[in-house]
């Protein structure tokens, strides 16, 4: 399996959908999707019975997923493609933009 190059808690920009040009943080990501949950993007409106855990039931908004492909990581403000590399014994993300290791 290759591995994501977009993290949990990693800010990012969506770069198509109806949500075009905001900017939220990763709050989940589902890896046999390839979808994300991002913080205040995408928000749908469910409809809940009440329950044990939700007493009052009603319309709950909630996150939608999107496609990892449709977001770009956000570096220094900026979008930015992100790649990986080996330094000394340890493979890095970086920021293909300014060169910048990631984390």
């Amino acid at each position: 399996m290759a591995s994501l190059k977009i993290k949990k808690g990693d800010l990012v920009k969506v770069i198509a959908g109806k949500d075009k040009d905001k900017e939220g943080k990763v709050i989940a990501i589902n890896r046999k999707k390839n979808t994300v949950l991002v913080e205040g993007i995408n928000m749908i409106t469910k409809h809940t019975k009440p329950s044990m855990t939700n007493q009052q039931g009603g319309i709950i908004h909630q996150e939608g997923p999107i496609h990892i492909s449709n977001v770009m990581y956000v570096h220094k403000g900026k979008a930015t493609r992100v790649g990986f590399r080996i330094e000394g014994d340890k493979k890095v993300r970086f920021a293909k933009s300014t060169g910048e290791v990631i984390d």
